[in-house]
């Protein structure tokens, strides 16, 4: 019995930062060694379009994600890693899919809504600084995901539309021509919770509330050192609850430390004390990862050939799909 198909893009925008080893890379990599699904992840570069139009800095965020990847543990024996650019068949299933999709659908996508809204708070037109590639981004992520007929797709619990409109699409689609591409369901790991940034908005590089995975001692502790706390002094009892530090600590810690931080919490500790255990326990998941992480961007050979492998094994699935939908539609 073959394995369901295991599929999730990383978008290229730079260095991921804590957040997104939280909620996207740490789950996808533990789904990927379970051994349950035939995995595929691939490098978003032509989502980054849509924002990045420096060439230098694609390539370069382009590399920095993947090493980031594959120096967090993502095992290229286990998992097909791929760079999107590298498959032109999702572009042509693109504009496939786009001619099933409601433009409706499109006006609801959380993108797009948000920078509607931003455009009206500062009193400018509704579609102000709104390219093609944002309003339909999630037609592209949608043949992202069909490319490969993906039964399941590890998303944040904020990502959940772009699922949902990718099963739309499908199912116009399907009711047109037949049951040609699958329904994607999503995954959404148990307990997931967007790790908040250093002032308790959302982590996020456009805020610069971020901490990027891969910080030097020296940067990690000043960025430590600027998380939001209260007034309370360093012998008074503080609630972990409503500590962000804490936040941080227990999505790093073992078990046992999370509950002996706790227990100090509950005793009473100084923010120093606790930002330095933040940072003791950091630095030591953070050492070995931080070295391979150097090693790879030096030498991006490596990177290459991985993902030449990947678009070697993917294009011809890609390639034999494609086929068969042109011949549904007509054109073949």
């Amino acid at each position: 019995m073959s394995k369901k198909v295991c599929l999730t893009g990383i978008k290229a925008t730079g260095m991921p930062h804590l957040g997104n080893y939280v909620g996207a890379i740490k789950p996808a990599i533990d789904m990927a060694n379970s051994g349950l699904y035939d995995s595929y992840y691939f490098i978003a570069d032509y989502h980054s379009l849509v924002s990045i139009h420096d060439p230098k800095l694609m390539r370069s965020f382009s590399y920095e994600v993947a090493a980031a990847w594959l120096a967090m543990g993502l095992d290229p024996s286990r998992v097909t890693l791929y760079k999107q650019s590298d498959i032109p068949e999702i572009l042509e299933l693109h504009w496939i899919t786009s001619c099933f999709t409601i433009k409706g659908l499109m006006n609801r996508a959380h993108a797009y809504k948000a920078q509607v809204q931003d455009n009206e708070v500062l009193e400018r037109d509704a579609d102000h600084g709104v390219n093609i590639g944002l309003y339909t981004y999630p037609i592209l992520m949608a043949s992202d995901i069909m490319i490969l007929n993906a039964d399941v797709v590890p998303v944040g619990a904020d990502q959940l539309q772009h699922i949902e409109i990718a099963r739309d699409i499908a199912t116009a689609f399907n009711n047109t021509y037949g049951n040609k591409l699958k329904l994607p369901k999503a995954i959404v790991r148990e307990g997931n919770k967007l790790l908040s940034g250093l002032d308790g908005r959302k982590m996020s590089k456009s805020y610069g509330n971020h901490i990027p995975l891969f910080s030097s001692d020296k940067d990690l502790k000043k960025l430590i050192n600027r998380i939001t706390t209260d007034s309370s002094g360093p012998t008074e009892p503080k609630n972990p609850a409503e500590s962000l530090i804490f936040d941080f600590y227990s999505e790093f810690a073992t078990p046992e430390q999370t509950e002996a931080l706790r227990a100090r919490y509950l005793r009473g500790i100084g923010w120093g004390e606790a930002k330095m255990e933040l940072l003791s326990v950091l630095n030591h998941l953070l050492k070995e990862p931080r070295e391979m992480y150097a090693e790879l961007m030096v030498n991006t050979t490596k990177i290459d050939r991985i993902l030449e492998e990947g678009a070697a094994k993917v294009r011809p699935q890609a390639q034999a799909l494609l086929k068969d939908l042109k011949y549904s539609i007509g054109v073949k």
